[in-house]
Parts: C-alpha cells; structure tokens; sequence
C-alpha cells in the first residue's frame, strides 16, 4: 500500500471517529429538554453526514465528483459546528464531547478547505 492509501485509510478512520462521537454527543445530550433534542438530531444528521460524504469523495470518479463531495464535507462540518455552538452557548450543554467536537470540526474544515484547493489548483494547472 503506498502513502497516499494509507493517509486516506487514516482519513477514512478519523471522519468515522469524528462521526461516532456526535452520535455519543447526541445519546449524552438531556432528553427531557426539547431544545437539546431538536439541535441535537441536527448535529446528528450533519456530523454522520461529514464521514458518509468523505467515503464517497474518497471513492469519486474524478476530480470534479471529488471536490464536489469534499466541499459538502466542509459545509456538513461547518454546519455541525453550528449546532455545537447552539448547544453550548444557549442551551449551557458542558461536555468534553462537544469541546472535542468543536475542535475537531475546526481542523476538518480547514483540511477539506486546503484538499478542495489544491485539486482545483491542480485541475487549472493541468
């Protein structure tokens, strides 16, 4: 296996974690309060969502399939990060799960931000 499989493998494993610790996130979250619940199944939706859509990039046809999904990799992420924000500051959720979350959601987007760019850097050039 050469390095470029390996670091997609790797990649591969570290979406599904990110995605196995929103669902943990979610199960952990007050289910007697409405407001918790309804930002949390969007949370839930969008973080699993950011691990589905790196699967298919990492399996896409071509360039433009590829940065179309890892774009939407970055807008799921970004959008999780919303509901992470809501949870904390609004809804007062204290969680290491969601401190972890946050940070995470931060350096996927700024990777699936730099792989997006440099494919389309590489599609210009060409």
């Amino acid at each position: 296996m050469n390095e470029y499989e390996e670091r997609k493998i790797a990649f591969r494993t570290r979406t599904k974690h990110y995605a196995s610790m929103v669902v943990r996130a979610y199960c952990e979250l007050p289910k007697g309060r409405t407001e918790c619940q309804v930002l949390g199944k969007q949370l839930l939706r969008s973080g699993t969502s950011v691990a589905a859509n790196y699967r298919e990039a990492s399996r896409a046809r071509s360039d433009a399939e590829f940065v179309a999904k890892i774009d939407l990799c970055a807008q799921e992420a970004d959008e999780s990060m919303l509901w992470i924000e809501l949870l904390i500051e609004d809804c007062h959720i204290e969680s290491e799960k969601l401190d972890w979350l946050q940070t995470e959601s931060n350096e996927l987007i700024s990777i699936f931000v730099t792989m997006s760019k440099k494919v389309k850097a590489r599609r210009r050039e060409g």
